[in-house]
């Protein structure tokens, strides 16, 4: 009886948006890392989570805590942040306007595909975290890149041009890769920017916290025009040393935040309750472990820059905020390539051009490490890259 097996299995089709993200990306999934390996690449705090924090997730284990959340997230956590975002925004915060999503990611995914139809104008500053391309390619809207000003800091000349028609304008500050924090001056120049416009901003402020320029934090939400068009995406996982527990949390004008959470339930569904707890605390708890660790990154920070400073070739980035140095190499090769040269090396950094074409010539490195380790990758940096030479 003859075989009925085929042998040309069938071609399955994806959908379009895979196509899209895939053209459109810029994320690299670097190699794994080695023993015997510097990483200054981690965009995650080295420090543990809070004794008291990870204690309270246990003890809500042991209590039973193991079962459906509500789908906006749990009431006493959304109170909590609404009092804090109260004293941010400097106006009433209703708990009905809080999101608890799975991390900022989701938070920003969730925003993003409730926000972006197809063919719409989506305005973000290059370079910068490259999620914000993959997302908004995925919802088949048009990215528009906004090449920085020298001090990577925005052009505002250019954002004007390009926020003209724009249905989306997606941000960090401080800034993933640039480490730059926006100041009001800044910020109070984008709210004149879309005065009379229906231009919607995503403030993604995960670093917020992290910020070591010595005048106080500027978010978006204390803007007078800003804050009534701004969806707030705010994560506990650099504040509190929590990227393993999947957890942040969105505000914003409430349709927004409804079709955010539409998409998110869609998705995700609610956060683990027990996280919720824990992330409760965090909140309650972790002001002095906050103060600790943005200490220790200020002064790792500094050690940083001290050594990069005698590489010759370099043009440092000022060191503002988050826990990065993104640093202009003067060789005529792609960051990628050297990249992975460095590997060889045996240190560890981002491409600059993972965050964007006009990234190209940096690479990104991250000081959340401990001062061994910066001192010793940057020594094999300042080898490898004189071996390019």
């Amino acid at each position: 009886m003859p075989s009925t097996v085929s042998t040309h299995p069938p071609r399955f089709a994806t959908a379009e948006a895979v196509a899209r993200i895939v053209a459109a990306s810029r994320r690299t999934q670097q190699p794994q890392s080695r023993g015997d390996l510097v990483s200054l690449a981690m965009g995650e705090p080295d420090f543990d989570t809070p004794h008291q924090v990870t204690e309270a997730a246990a003890a809500s284990l042991r209590a039973g805590r193991t079962h459906y959340s509500p789908l906006l997230g749990e009431r006493d956590l959304r109170e909590a942040l609404a009092e804090k975002l109260c004293g941010i925004a400097g106006t009433p915060v209703s708990a009905a306007d809080i999101l608890i999503t799975q991390g900022g990611t989701a938070g920003l995914a969730a925003s993003i595909l409730g926000i972006v139809d197809p063919g719409d104008k989506v305005v973000i500053p290059d370079p910068t975290y490259s999620l914000y391309a993959d997302l908004v390619s995925m919802a088949g809207g048009i990215v528009v890149p906004v090449p920085l000003a020298p001090d990577l800091h925005w052009d505002l000349d250019r954002l004007a041009n390009a926020l003209v028609g724009a249905k989306l304008f997606v941000f960090c500050n401080p800034s993933n890769p640039t480490g730059i924090v926006h100041s009001r001056a800044e910020l109070d120049a984008l709210a004149d920017l879309l005065d009379g416009t229906s231009t919607i901003v995503i403030s993604d402020e995960a670093y917020s916290d992290l910020d070591y320029t010595g005048r106080p934090f500027t978010s978006a939400l204390s803007v007078d025009g800003l804050r009534d068009r701004t969806v707030y995406c705010q994560t506990f996982s650099k504040s509190y040393a929590m990227t393993g527990w999947r957890v942040g949390y969105l505000w914003g004008p409430a349709p927004l935040i409804q079709a955010s959470a539409r998409i998110h339930n869609t998705f995700n569904g609610s956060v683990n309750t027990f996280i919720q707890d824990a992330a409760l605390v965090a909140v309650q708890t972790g002001g002095a472990d906050i103060a600790r660790m943005r200490a220790a990154y200020e002064q790792r920070g500094a050690i940083m820059r001290e050594e990069l400073a005698r590489i010759p070739g370099l043009t440092l980035s000022a060191s503002e905020g988050a826990f990065y140095q993104f640093p202009r190499y003067d060789l005529d090769l792609p960051s990628t390539e050297v990249v992975a040269a460095l590997r060889t090396h045996g240190v560890a950094v981002r491409p600059g051009s993972e965050f964007g074409a006009q990234g190209e010539g940096h690479l990104r490195l991250s000081y959340a490490a401990s001062p061994e380790s910066i001192t010793e990758g940057v020594r094999r940096l300042a080898y490898g890259l004189s071996a390019l030479q």
